[in-house]
């Protein structure tokens, strides 16, 4: 049953990121073809102004797709609409672990300005600094990377029917979300800000863009298969 938490908490937390595109493209007037809730053939939809709104076969985490048909069509966007784009999704995450810091302090200590005003940027800024320590050391150490079976397996132990773990579970995992995708990689959010970066700095760059994002989708599948392999082995030594 706790896996099932896991993965609903997953799954929302996916959903808040991409809730956080969509609402980004939106504030700088970067049209979305599609808004989908979930993923897999569509159980439901409908077109409101512009965007079809889905809900989808698979209810996790969902998807947004800008309105361009082609490479030539995104590349009219505007630079700075594109990078408020790509940050949408992280900063979604990263405003969702102060306001579930701050429920937690509520419930924890009582209500208090500082408990709720103040303190939750400190614990999110101290978690995320955490954090990033922890993807800089994983360089160092790639047998300790985690996937999905990982985290499932992991969590499900961490949450043990306590509510107040299960909030802990998605702060962490909201803010590994957030830094994760603003990572300077291809395909993730910080790959795509970096390269309207390159773009800006050199527009002969342009060409490179489908090519990259190609090797990009090949290496996260490929750590993904990876991190799952080492959560399998990880298990199976434990058993």
């Amino acid at each position: 049953m706790n896996y099932l938490a896991v993965s609903i908490i997953i799954g929302l937390l996916i959903l808040v990121h991409e809730l956080g595109h969509f609402i980004a493209a939106r504030a700088v007037g970067v049209s979305v073809e599609v808004f989908s809730i979930g993923f897999g053939p569509a159980l439901w939809k409908k077109r409101v102004r512009g965007t079809e709104y889905r809900l989808s076969l698979v209810p996790l985490g969902g998807y947004v797709l800008p309105a361009v048909k082609d490479e030539h069509e995104y590349f009219l966007i505007p630079i700075s609409r594109r990078i408020i784009f790509s940050m949408g999704g992280p900063m979604a995450n990263l405003a969702l672990i102060i306001l579930l810091f701050g429920a937690l302090n509520i419930v924890q200590t009582g209500f208090s300005p500082a408990g709720v005003l103040f303190q939750p940027f400190i614990q999110s800024a101290d978690l995320i600094q955490r954090i990033f320590i922890a993807f800089i050391n994983l360089f160092a150490k790639p047998g300790s990377i985690s996937g999905i079976v990982g985290i499932l397996h992991d969590g499900g132990r961490f949450i043990g029917g306590d509510g107040a773990n299960a909030v802990r579970l998605a702060i962490i995992i909201s803010a590994n979300l957030a830094i994760f995708n603003l990572l300077p990689l291809p395909v993730l959010d910080g790959g795509k800000i970096l390269f309207c970066i390159l773009e800006k700095i050199s527009i002969r760059l342009r060409p490179l863009f489908v090519p990259i994002m190609v090797v990009g989708w090949l290496l996260i599948i490929g750590l993904m298969i990876y991190a799952t392999v080492m959560d399998v082995g990880r298990l199976i030594s434990y058993s």
